[in-house]
């Protein structure tokens, strides 16, 4: 393919497109954004190429956004996308892809456990001719045995009730070609699990394998509560499994209620014969009462959470909001806005 060979060497002042777009969102790592702009700068400049490093950051509460501006300042290759607020990693990641202008797009958190020094990997393979390259984590340093085990008892999951083949054990660590990327960038959902729509849009993939670090600094942004709201937004992007288990209760809890009512019936017609007062009072029926309560309320628990995310769709806001752009020519701020002007 010839977009994916060589360039040629930039001589002078001549100003080229990035060959190259790295996107990293940015929460509350002020002890670590200063170090991954120097390692990430130094393992594309490696490469030869032109580049850009695109930084999102999302509603930083601390000094984050502060030394991204130094290090723009430094480096104009560094770009900056604020948000007006915090709107979560995977929005996150979806501005930094409509910014990007390199014939490849790499997504990396900004937290180092991924570690920059991959990225030539998966450019090597994109050389090939694959359009998704992404990084599975082979090793994984200072990961509780449960945030392993749930993580991967999940993909199995949700690989299992989809027909979309999300990769085990990869996250959101990957390299995606322009065509990906512009086809991402037609799909507007609100609640997006990006490393599912990268599957879904086809493509030729592979995966590389890495290993993943653990934290140095500062906290994990994926606590329980979060990593349960994102398992169901991955459910629910591309599975009906929920709104038909609802259906599968329905069915099994009315043919219990039937059995019940015979065993019932059978037993009061014995025991009346011989004497006995059995089943005569209301635990059983108080039992079967909130039985079948409790099924009617979470059914129409998962009902909810799909007309939830109907309800966030036809009101078309915007997927975010950014608040201040730098570095980003007047062509890629345009092109940016377009996308959720089609969603309107």
């Amino acid at each position: 393919m010839t977009h994916r060979d060589d360039a040629a060497p930039v001589s002078g002042t001549e100003q080229r497109p990035p060959t190259f777009s790295v996107v990293a969102p940015v929460f509350n790592e002020e002890g670590l954004v200063e170090e991954f702009c120097r390692r990430t700068a130094a393992t594309l400049e490696a490469l030869g190429e032109p580049f850009e490093l695109v930084l999102v950051n999302d509603g930083s509460r601390d000094r984050s956004l502060e030394l991204m501006h130094a290090a723009h300042a430094a480096d104009p290759r560094v770009k900056i996308l604020s948000f007006s607020r915090n709107f979560g990693h995977q929005l996150a990641i979806t501005a930094g892809a409509d910014y990007a202008s390199g014939q490849a797009v790499v997504v990396i958190d900004s937290d180092l456990q991924d570690p920059p020094e991959v990225i030539p990997t998966l450019i090597a393979k994109w050389r090939e001719g694959y359009d998704v390259v992404y990084a599975v984590r082979a090793e994984r340093e200072g990961e509780t045995w449960f945030k392993t085990a749930t993580a991967s008892a999940f993909y199995r999951l949700i690989n299992r009730i989809t027909n979309v083949d999300i990769p085990v054990d990869a996250g959101d660590f990957r390299l995606m070609d322009r065509r990906v990327v512009e086809a991402l960038g037609r799909i507007r959902e609100h609640h997006r699990f990006m490393r599912g729509l990268s599957v879904w849009v086809g493509f030729k993939s592979t995966g590389v394998p890495y290993k993943r670090h653990a934290r140095k600094v500062g906290s994990t942004k994926y606590p329980l509560r979060k990593m349960l709201k994102f398992a169901l937004d991955g459910i629910t992007s591309f599975s009906y499994l929920p709104l038909q288990l609802a259906t599968y209760l329905g069915f099994g809890v009315a043919s219990l209620s039937l059995l019940f009512i015979v065993v019932v019936i059978a037993m009061r017609l014995f025991s009346s014969l011989a004497g006995n007062a059995a089943f005569y009072g209301q635990a059983s029926t108080l039992a079967a009462t909130l039985f079948i309560g409790a099924v009617q309320l979470i059914s129409i628990g998962i009902i909810g959470e799909y007309v939830g995310r109907i309800y966030d769709e036809v009101k078309a806001r915007p997927l975010y909001i950014v608040a201040d752009a730098v570095g980003f020519d007047e062509t890629q701020r345009q092109h940016a806005e377009q996308r959720d002007r089609r969603r309107a």
